[in-house]
């Protein structure tokens, strides 16, 4: 299946109306499996559904209109991007509503990579990692595709067009950078 939907994301990218239709009920049930992965971080009483995540982001993805598709890993890659975004614009809308309260949590299995805190705020994450970015893109887009992802090293390194070794040195890099980054806070 992996190839197939690789064969499709060639083709929606030549074009193909059809190769797109053909791609969601292959790619939907992974989709689900990656909101779900990220709203069980969130906090208990979130009111966007997995379903709502998905079909947000593949809509968004749909209307993309420069990506030249490559592969699976690329796709997934794209999704977890989307999602993240998403969900921090809907703790930001949240937020506002509240004026300040309301904060999102993002409950994180191995929190102690990241911070000291059992649970780390959406927003600062999503902060956090901008700054990265400004300062390095690629740690950035490793941690958005490791751990908001959940792509593998291997898969991590398809996507970024590098060596397994260097996931894994940006991994561990950006990995400390954000703990001492949202320990500040």
């Amino acid at each position: 299946m992996p190839n197939e939907i690789s064969q499709l994301l060639l083709n929606w990218s030549d074009g193909d109306a059809a190769a797109r239709e053909q791609l969601l009920p292959l790619v939907y049930g992974e989709l689900r499996k990656l909101a779900r992965t990220y709203l069980s971080r969130e906090r208990a009483d979130h009111t966007l559904q997995p379903t709502a995540l998905v079909h947000e982001a593949y809509l968004r993805m749909v209307d993309q209109q420069q990506v030249s598709w490559q592969n699976r890993a690329q796709f997934f890659g794209l999704a977890a991007t989307l999602m993240r975004n998403i969900l921090v614009d809907h703790a930001r809308r949240h937020r506002a509503e509240k004026r300040g309260g309301g904060e999102y949590e993002l409950s994180l299995s191995e929190a102690d990579r990241y911070s000291s805190q059992a649970n780390v705020n959406l927003i600062a994450l999503d902060e956090a990692l901008n700054n990265l970015a400004s300062t390095s893109s690629q740690h950035a887009k490793v941690v958005e595709l490791r751990f908001f992802g959940g792509l593998t090293i291997e898969e991590t390194a398809k996507v970024l067009a590098v060596s397994h070794a260097t996931v894994e040195r940006d991994w561990a890099f950006a990995r400390a950078w954000l703990k001492k980054e949202l320990n500040r806070q």
